[in-house]
């Protein structure tokens, strides 16, 4: 038998519906696409706050907020966009490169340890506790040029010129990585094979978290390294670690007396031509392994969480870290709160993403 034929009626009833389902889902698109349009706007003005801000302002909304605002932050402050640095102007009689000189951290209080003892590395300098049995503080800097390949890391090592040294057989299987202070690369790749040995010391090395170590402290290093240098030259760190006083005991690694920091720390400071900036982060150390966070974009995986004060970081570390600096300049970038990272060059953009992925 011949198939019936629809009838002209019958097919503009399809031809209608077909049309309909199609409006109906480019509506629905347009409306998805400006409802994450308008989350990622307000998000990157969230998460653009100070911490403090932050946590007063945590509800509901908290976590679609960060989730569209914190990967829109992260590369709208990198082209420079949004937010905001603790940037000022020396005086016209500070000597130039005058934030390079400006002295070595120095104790003002608990809880830094009392018997804190500077190790010169040439390349850097250490401030070791042997109480602690890890560095209070590292400082280095970074120049803008490369001049040697890393090569292949070295092993661990004891460091038998600091007073009670771990060996690097004390962090087997205890679930923390052997972190550095003074960061492996950047001394590598500018003060060649030498200099990358002795970061290699375990008077360098403070037990990290595997998930902040490979996560959040990765990425401040190779900013530092390999993207922010090539903007703003010569770069000059402070690196540590300390445990807050109102925590609750004192945490020892394993089944020896080393002392597990709560917090790790970096304090940052370029000075170009005309300005000196300078950035802190406090990042607390994450309870969860690598493992088992993978690599999500949890809260404390975002630096930019983590950006204080340098006032603050002093009051909360008991140091202070530029205690040479020319005063006036000192207390206006120490106050500062800046809002975001710091921008890299456009260039360099692709490698600041694949900071994230790598």
């Amino acid at each position: 038998m011949p198939a019936k034929k629809k009838s002209p009626a019958k097919k503009k009833t399809q031809k209608n519906a077909g049309h309909d389902l199609r409006f109906w889902a480019r509506v629905a698109a347009a409306l998805s696409a400006l409802a994450c349009l308008l989350l990622c706007l307000a998000g990157n003005f969230y998460v653009h706050h100070p911490a403090d801000w932050l946590a007063a302002h945590d509800g509901f909304l908290t976590a679609p907020l960060e989730a569209f605002g914190d990967p829109t932050a992260f590369l709208t402050d990198a082209l420079g966009w949004t937010g905001r640095d603790a940037v000022n102007t020396p005086d016209d009689e500070a000597p130039a490169g005058m934030v390079f000189f400006a002295g070595a951290p120095v104790r003002e209080g608990p809880p830094c340890p009392t018997d804190v003892v500077r190790l010169d590395r040439g390349e850097f300098q250490i401030g070791w506790s042997p109480s602690l049995r890890h560095p209070v503080w590292v400082g280095y800097h970074v120049p803008k040029e490369g001049r040697a390949d890393p090569g292949r890391r070295p092993g661990f090592l004891m460091d038998r010129n600091a007073p009670a040294a771990p060996r690097p057989a004390d962090y087997k299987d205890t679930g923390y990585d052997r972190g550095h202070m003074a960061p492996n690369r950047a001394i590598a790749t500018r003060f060649g094979p030498e200099a990358q040995r002795k970061t290699f010391q375990m008077s360098n090395i403070a037990p990290q978290r595997p998930s902040l170590n490979r996560g959040p402290w990765r990425e401040m290093e190779q900013r530092i390294a390999d993207l922010w240098t090539q903007k703003y030259g010569e770069i000059w760190v402070v690196a540590g670690c300390y445990t807050p006083m109102d925590a609750p005991g004192t945490h020892r690694l394993g089944k020896t007396d080393i002392d597990v920091p709560e917090n790790f720390y970096m304090v940052i400071a370029a000075q170009t031509e005309d300005a000196v900036r300078v950035l802190a982060v406090d990042l607390g150390q994450p309870r969860a392994s690598w493992r088992d966070e993978g690599r999500r974009f949890k809260r404390w995986t975002w630096p930019s969480h983590a950006i204080v004060s340098v006032d603050e970081l002093e009051r909360r570390t008991g140091l202070n870290f530029f205690p040479d600096m020319q005063k006036s300049l000192q207390m206006s970038l120490e106050a500062d709160v800046p809002t975001r990272l710091w921008p890299v060059r456009f260039v360099d953009l692709f490698k600041l993403i694949m900071l994230r992925f790598v």
